[in-house]
């Protein structure tokens, strides 16, 4: 949808080309600030939320920034559809029903701001130059928020839902409020604020980790947390998945940044162990899951072929930068999370240099890579280990051949991506990099037709009939977390 006239209700951006003319009911407003992965999610959360009658609490406002991609998750949304690729088909049909009734749009104009009770803010926040000399980029974030300041009404929340530094809502948000405020002559104080962060997990169950999760929040003022708890508590199953207040909003950002910290630094703990499994002949997984029954430590992680995605390559190192940036500390460098940070990146370099001796070296050899999103069942591929992989593969001189059920064009590398799984045929290698239900499902026996490329589990993709299916066509397999002989 593009910039409009001023307008002064929700039913005023129902105008759009080529959109059915649909009777909606006046009801609070929530604009959601950025449709991607989570804010798209997020938007068609909110305007699911239903009141004890049935009927939507809200009319639900995404606003995107008015370029191509923007534009693209924008029309998508108008057109009662996903703006990203997934699997879950909740997700798809809560979109598509709150499209329908008309109680869900896009747009690209800021002027939507100034309808909402209740603003989130669903904008990327990036580390800059990650695996070089870390920073924090602010001027996309603080831009992003400024914009709202500029447009929203006096008295409505702002949400951070964003994953950002530690202090970032108490040191720099509220000033920005504060400073556009007072620049429209409005008091300085006039915008509620508060953070709560999202815990999304794309894939099947991608729309209920939000609406059917546990949420931590704070407000940087208690009149703030009030009012972010009620509107949470509209959109959240908060009987079954209840909500934790914090004492403030560095309190809600801190536990975020931990959260993913945390995760990151077992999962390269677990990649030691990887190695050793590996050399000595023995299953980690196997082990792990044995491990798992103690309840104590039933979320141990795995090795695999690597860490990708937007949270865990990045978020480790906030709290380092926000010490130095926003508490202007010394001496606290966080070794742990940054040497997580490093390993986790490397991770597939360990499935390349296994394949390189297995080959003989990688010059002149052909390599079929399965899966290039960060993870499975969804088509995500930000920060993917595929990519680590895929470029020093290339460089070694190999050709790589990639397909992903998820991804038909693979953005950061500028590639198209077949729709079908490639025949095995005049490959030397088949890496299975990531879980889809496509490669876990696949018939090796079939598929192989006689071929026999080395077959490289590196994700734990494949089952111990699928592993022994690729051995009885002929093919050398080798894992990421198991010895040579396991099943």
């Amino acid at each position: 949808m593009s910039k409009t006239a001023p307008f002064t209700q929700y039913t005023d951006l129902l105008q759009a080309p080529g959109r059915d003319a649909v009777n909606v009911p006046q009801r609070p407003v929530v604009c959601v600030q950025g449709l991607g992965h989570v804010g798209s999610a997020m938007a068609a959360a909110v305007a699911s939320a239903t009141d004890p009658d049935g009927e939507p609490w809200y009319n639900v406002i995404g606003i995107e920034l008015d370029n191509a991609p923007g534009q693209a998750k924008i029309d998508a949304i108008n057109r009662g559809e996903l703006p990203v690729k997934c699997t879950d088909e909740k997700f798809a049909a809560a979109l598509k029903q709150c499209h329908d009734r008309g109680n869900l749009l896009a747009t690209s104009d800021p002027q939507a701001y100034a309808l909402a009770e209740v603003i989130v803010v669903d904008v990327p926040f990036d580390v800059a130059d990650i695996y070089g000399e870390p920073h924090l980029p602010w001027d996309g974030f603080r831009a992003a928020i400024r914009t709202i300041g500029q447009h929203a009404r006096p008295g409505a929340l702002v949400l951070v839902e964003t994953t950002v530094p530690p202090g970032t809502c108490q040191h720099m948000v509220a000033a920005e409020l504060a400073d556009c405020m007072t620049e429209r002559g409005l008091p300085a104080d006039g915008l509620l604020l508060a953070h709560s962060y999202e815990r999304v997990m794309p894939g099947p169950d991608y729309f209920e980790s939000i609406t059917r999760f546990w949420r931590v929040f704070a407000g940087h003022t208690a009149e703030a947390g009030d009012t972010a708890e009620k509107f949470l508590e509209r959109v959240i199953d908060t009987e079954n998945y209840p909500m934790t207040r914090l004492a403030s909003t560095t309190a809600s950002e801190t536990a975020k940044v931990l959260e993913n910290s945390y995760r990151a630094v077992t999962i390269a703990f677990a990649e030691e162990w990887g190695r050793f499994a590996e050399s000595v002949g023995i299953d980690l997984f196997e082990i792990i899951n044995a491990i798992r029954v103690r309840p104590t430590h039933s979320n141990i992680r795995q090795p695999g072929f690597g860490v990708g995605g937007y949270c865990l390559t990045k978020d480790p190192l906030m709290a380092k930068l926000a010490s130095k940036d926003l508490f202007k500390l010394e001496g606290l460098d966080f070794p742990f999370c940054t040497q997580a940070v490093h390993y986790n990146h490397i991770m597939p370099l360990v499935t390349l240099d296994k394949l390189d001796t297995a080959l003989g070296g990688m010059s002149g050899k052909k390599v079929l890579l399965l899966g290039v999103s960060y993870r499975s069942d969804v088509g995500d591929t930000r920060y993917s280990p595929s990519e680590v992989f895929l470029r020093e593969a290339e460089q070694r001189g190999a050709t790589v051949d990639c397909h992903d059920p998820l991804v038909s064009h693979w953005m950061e590398m500028q590639r198209d991506l077949p729709e079908t799984i490639p025949g095995p045929a005049g490959y030397d290698a088949v890496v299975f990099a990531v879980g889809h239900k496509e490669y876990t499902t696949l018939d090796l026996a079939d598929w192989l037709n006689g071929a026999a490329p080395i077959v490289f589990d590196a994700n734990a993709v494949l089952t111990p009939p699928q592993r022994q299916a690729a051995r009885d066509a002929g093919c050398q397999v080798l894992s990421i977390g198991r010895g040579a002989d396991c099943p």
